[in-house]
């Protein structure tokens, strides 16, 4: 999809930006795909807030996508490329022979009519799902699962893939899209090609209220409140932090604050850190 730019007849229209939708087929989504989606504003069960800055926006519809790709030996076609308001790919209407639909993440350059299919014996084309230990070394990858069955975790969103480095006894190297190495279970699934959508990062949202239109509610600074609401608030006029390193509302310190778990298992997973 190409990136659409608008007039500048306000401030904010100025560097805004769109997606011209070019690669979608169709504005209405599948209705045996569809669930509701409750709208809690980040309060938890007892109504307060957990998640700071929810809350507003649009109304949606959850799309139902299958991550799991266990539709062993069942040739698919793509129907259609849809836009979905809950993630940053695109999605695409799969009408399997047997007369399953469902709906899958648009990897780049799948085509409406398309056949796709999963699967140890399935090919090495776009939007085809395999065990890991049937992905040749050097494919990219998406849709990545960590234990096998439970369906896709990593590699979903749009623009981004992962890579397969080698074989490893019963686990697969795979470079993610951070630069980390870490060692995946080859009975694990995952598509082949890259997510679609890439040229997501580059929409550049223009003003503040099409942010609240995404259900994003303001970002206040600690430096402007009170030392009642955050470490960083009071002081006569615009006052330094006063803390040898920036602190979250609750006190602990943030600028380069390690929050992982040390003892955490999959650690001995992870062959090489991500790139700062």
């Amino acid at each position: 999809m190409a990136i659409k730019h608008y007039k500048a007849t306000t401030n904010a229209r100025r560097n805004m930006t769109g997606y011209d939708f070019s690669e979608i087929t169709t504005k209405t989504p599948e209705k045996t795909l569809l669930e509701s989606q409750k709208q809690n504003a980040g309060r938890n069960s007892q109504g307060k807030i957990t998640v700071r800055h929810h809350g507003g926006g649009n109304k949606r519809a959850y799309r139902v996508i299958d991550f799991k790709r266990n539709k062993d030996g069942v040739i698919g076609t793509i129907a259609t490329i849809e836009y979905d308001p809950n993630r940053t790919a695109n999605i695409a209407l799969v009408h399997y022979e047997d007369g399953v639909k469902t709906y899958i993440i648009a990897p780049k350059g799948i085509k409406v009519g398309q056949k796709i299919e999963s699967g140890a014996d399935a090919d090495i084309q776009i939007g085809n799902a395999l065990p890991l230990v049937n992905v040749p070394v050097g494919t990219f990858i998406h849709n990545i699962e960590l234990k096998p069955g439970k369906g896709a975790q990593l590699i979903r969103s749009a623009g981004t893939s992962a890579q397969v480095l080698g074989q490893e006894g019963k686990y697969t190297l795979v470079r993610l899209n951070s630069g980390e190495v870490r060692m995946i279970l080859s009975t694990c699934r995952a598509t082949v090609g890259v997510v679609g959508n890439e040229q997501h990062e580059l929409i550049n949202i223009g003003k503040a209220g099409r942010s609240r239109w995404l259900s994003k509610r303001p970002t206040v600074r600690g430096s402007v409140m009170n030392p009642n609401d955050h470490p960083h608030g009071g002081g006569e006029g615009r006052a330094p932090i006063g803390r040898p390193s920036p602190m979250s509302p609750w006190g602990k310190p943030t600028l380069g604050m390690k929050t992982r778990n040390k003892k955490k298992k999959s650690s001995k997973l992870i062959i090489r850190g991500r790139k700062k």
